[in-house]
């Protein structure tokens, strides 16, 4: 009895997403229509995941990260340009985790130990991007769009004061890192507000790895650059 139940309510779950996205006749949901609003504002929240793209100085093994999610969400400030662009501002607090893992060779002729071959680390961004959105026209309760800017974040968690380097256990990064971004979504016009999922590469600009103050050091070294790069999924509502 319970499967047919399921079975019904899906079919009628169904019946109503087919109702909504394929025939003519639409409920348009959100009748203040939020999309002809010169300013509106929202939330969002989501998943991040940041990784650190690597040049080296010289061909050793790869610097291997290992990747975690982490938790991000800010505010929203949109102003419309016309029926197709909007300006966006989206400031944020990302929280993200990354552990660095170098390989023995980068040791070769020194003393160490397990913990030297692992870095941990922690980043708390607060993250201004500017953005262009580039939509379609509204088709029924959606409304597809292409995403894109630069925006810039200050590292809370950078260490890039602290006297002490890998040599005292301590990693780390310059406060200030500048990105580009693109991305998509999907706007979904609900019955009192607008929900927006989308996925977005950010990409960072500049190097933001602080040299130890040993320049042979095998943490930092060999490394020409270091530089972020991450996928965020955000949940936006208006």
């Amino acid at each position: 009895m319970k499967h047919i139940v399921l079975v019904i309510a899906l079919f009628f779950t169904f019946q109503n997403v087919n109702a909504q996205l394929f025939t003519k006749e639409k409920v348009a949901n959100n009748p203040d229509n939020i999309d002809q609003k010169l300013l509106s504002w929202g939330y969002f929240l989501g998943f991040n995941q940041y990784d650190f793209e690597f040049d080296y100085n010289e061909d050793l093994k790869d610097i291997l990260v290992d990747n975690s999610f982490g938790f991000h969400l800010g505010l929203i400030g949109d102003l419309r340009i016309n029926n197709y662009m909007n300006l966006r501002l989206e400031p944020g607090v990302f929280f993200s985790t990354r552990n660095m893992r170098y390989d023995e060779s980068y040791f070769a002729g020194t003393d160490f130990n397990d913990s030297d071959l692992l870095r941990e680390v922690k980043s708390t961004y607060i993250h201004v991007p500017l953005l262009l959105k580039i939509s379609t026209k509204r088709i029924n309760n959606f409304k597809p769009f292409i995403i894109g800017g630069f925006s810039a974040a200050l590292n809370l968690s950078s260490n890039q004061d602290n006297p002490d380097d890998n040599s005292a256990g301590q990693f780390r990064m310059t406060k200030n890192t500048y990105f580009y971004e693109i991305g998509f979504g999907i706007d979904l016009y609900l019955l009192y507000f607008k929900f927006t999922p989308s996925i977005r590469g950010v990409f960072a600009m500049n190097n933001e790895i602080v040299k130890d103050a040993d320049p042979n050091s095998p943490w930092t070294g060999n490394v020409a650059s270091m530089q972020t790069r991450g996928v965020f999924i955000n949940f936006t509502f208006q």
